[in-house]
């Protein structure tokens, strides 16, 4: 049997989810996941070690390099190639996202995929976001 997916926890979601180039609208994108976007901002923007990054998004240090370069992989072919680039989805939670089961009332914070499907405590499908009309959106619910 498979480990279950952990998620990875960000502090940080974009205004700007689209990036094209100049007078392109109609072409290939490559889509960056929210974890790969917090991995590059961590490491390249506040300038952090891999291990600080690691610990930040709660994954191994290994686990984070995969997620960087890949994130680094993805930017560097859609600049190169003039592709667009859409950040969304991935397996993630912030920091600030909280779940509550309406069956019996347990709230937590997702730490793994399938906690966003059913409830740890009871198993109940029955579970929504608290922030889902704040901040949140559901976005660390896509895939």
């Amino acid at each position: 049997m498979a480990r279950k997916m952990k998620c990875r926890t960000v502090e940080f979601l974009p205004e700007t989810d689209m990036f094209l180039p100049e007078g392109k609208n109609d072409q290939y994108e490559y889509v960056l996941k929210i974890e790969e976007l917090e991995a590059m901002r961590l490491k390249d923007v506040m300038d952090l070690s891999q291990e600080e990054c690691a610990e930040k998004m709660n994954v191994s240090r290994q686990t984070f390099q995969k997620i960087i370069d890949t994130a680094r992989k993805k930017v560097a072919l859609a600049l190169t190639g003039g592709a667009g680039i859409r950040i969304a989805g991935g397996s993630f939670v912030t920091r600030k996202c909280k779940i509550k089961c309406t069956d019996c009332g347990h709230i937590y914070e997702p730490s793994f995929e399938d906690d966003k499907v059913t409830c740890p405590q009871c198993g109940s499908q029955r579970i929504q976001c608290m922030q889902k009309n704040t901040h949140c959106m559901r976005l660390c619910w896509e895939d």
